[in-house]
Formats: structure tokens, sequence, C-alpha cells
């Protein structure tokens, strides 16, 4: 894969809780650059992403919800609209894990359904955070979040006690078919890795590392 056609599936992400106004607009830059599919940042900087990334094809997105999942599903949907307003373009949303683990299907899929009507057309991501579900219940989270009509499902915040592995998106993919796109996130930093998850079935990376990932590509 060349450079061009990776760098379009990249999110180039810096959601660190210390990122600066600086740190941001140097992703944005970057994001410019390479042709990433958007940059991601947190809501509170969504308003200076969408200035530096204006006329652009490079989209804004950012995260709700974010990193546990924990807040109610009427904080998340707000949370959207505020951010859609304020220029996001992607909704990338941490699913109630707790909620999921205990068996609540219904609440999980109604949390989710939340968030994509505040979206009202908007692409929204649905981070089913791997690292804390076994097998069944990432199938689970999967299938809900395509029922509640999201877009994609992801594996990972990266703040987490893991990230994406192959099989966790070969597993995903299996689980939703054509019917939605995958993205892999957390703990992809070079070249090889990144395609290695492309190859297990990855519509779109979520990565910090984009500059270093796309300069390994030939």
């Amino acid at each position: 894969m060349d450079k061009i056609q990776l760098g379009a599936m990249l999110d180039h992400t810096i959601l660190k809780a210390d990122a600066t106004v600086t740190q941001v607009e140097t992703i944005c830059q970057e994001a410019l650059a390479i042709g990433a599919a958007s940059v991601c940042i947190n809501p509170t900087h969504v308003a200076l992403t969408a200035q530096m990334l204006k006329g652009s094809a490079v989209k804004v997105c950012t995260v709700i919800g974010f990193p546990l999942g924990a807040n109610t599903s009427a904080v998340k949907a707000f949370e959207t609209q505020d951010a859609i307003a304020n220029g996001a373009q992607e909704i990338d949303m941490v699913i109630n894990v707790g909620a999921l683990r205990a068996g609540g299907v219904d609440a999980v899929e109604a949390d989710i359904r939340a968030v994509v009507e505040a979206a009202n057309g908007t692409t929204v991501k649905v981070i089913i955070e791997t690292c804390y579900l076994s097998d069944e219940e990432k199938i689970t989270a999967c299938q809900l979040a395509q029922k509640a009509g999201a877009d994609f499902v992801k594996t990972s915040t990266g703040f987490g006690t893991g990230g994406a592995t192959v099989a966790d998106v070969a597993l995903m993919r299996k689980t939703v078919g054509d019917t939605m796109q995958v993205k892999a996130s957390g703990g992809i930093r070079d070249y090889q890795t990144a395609m290695a998850m492309v190859d297990a079935g990855a519509d779109r990376l979520g990565v910090s590392a984009s500059m270093a990932i796309v300069a390994g590509a030939k």
C-alpha cells in the first residue's frame, strides 16, 4: 500500500489530557500533509480543529463518553449534539462496558442508539473496548452497534489495559460482514502493525504515530 492510500485510512489522533492548542494545530498540519481521513481530538478542541481543516478533505472526529463510556445516555447525546454544532463530522463513542458485561444488552443498545439519533446522520463509530471483553461479548457488542444503526465498530480507546489486536479486528469484521466498517485503534505504532490490521479487515486506523506509519509505506 502506498503512502497516499494508507494516509487516507488514518484518523490522526491526539487525545491526551495534557494536549495543548499548539499540539492540536501541529496534528492538523500533519494530517493535511498526509491526506488523513480525519483528525481525532477531544471535544474541547473540535472548534479549533474545524477551523484548521476548513476547506480540506480531512474530517473532524471527536470522542464521546470518553474514555470510560460510563456517562449516562442523555449526557452522551448532548455531548454529541454539542460536538457537531462545533464542527465535528465523525463521532467515536464509548459503549457502557459495565452494562454489557452484566448482560444489559438492551441498555447498551439504547445507549448507542441515543448517540446515533443525536448524530442525525453524522458518522458514528462505536468503541467496544475489546480488552475488557470475552470474544462472545465482543460479538454481542458489534451486533448491538449494528442494530442501533452505527456506521463503524472500533476496538479500543487506547486508554484501557490493551489496544487493537489482529484477532479482534478479524472477529469484528467477521461479525459485521460488509454492513459496517471496522476501526482498529490502540497500540498501532508502525507500518507493519498497521498493515496487519488492514489485512485482518480494518477500514480505518486510529493512530497517533501517523507520520511514522506513513513513512514506512512504499
